[in-house]
């Protein structure tokens, strides 16, 4: 995994307008030649995607390069399931 960011021909990202509703988190702009010739340029079914924020306050997307360490392990590690704490004799139904 390289740590140099890669950014995405085509495609700008920008902070919501002052007034925009809550939900709405970002705003995107395509350059659709421009990303048609960048997608094209990749290999890959999937192509992961990061929105961030420059030290300077600038929004960008970037590629997330991120892959498994070889393991079968998810990402995350999964909670532990909780202790069964009842039978099903206590179940009134």
């Amino acid at each position: 995994m390289s740590n140099e960011t890669q950014f995405i021909d085509g495609l700008i990202v920008k902070a919501p307008n002052q007034g925009a509703p809550d939900y709405v988190k970002a705003k995107l702009s395509i350059k659709r030649e421009e990303l048609i010739a960048w997608l094209q340029s990749q290999s890959g079914d999937w192509i992961n995607v990061e929105v961030k924020e420059s030290k300077g306050g600038k929004w960008y997307a970037a590629v997330d390069t991120w892959k498994p360490d070889g393991g079968d392990r998810p990402r995350q590690e999964r909670a532990a399931k909780p202790a069964d704490d009842f039978a099903d004799d206590d179940i009134p139904f």
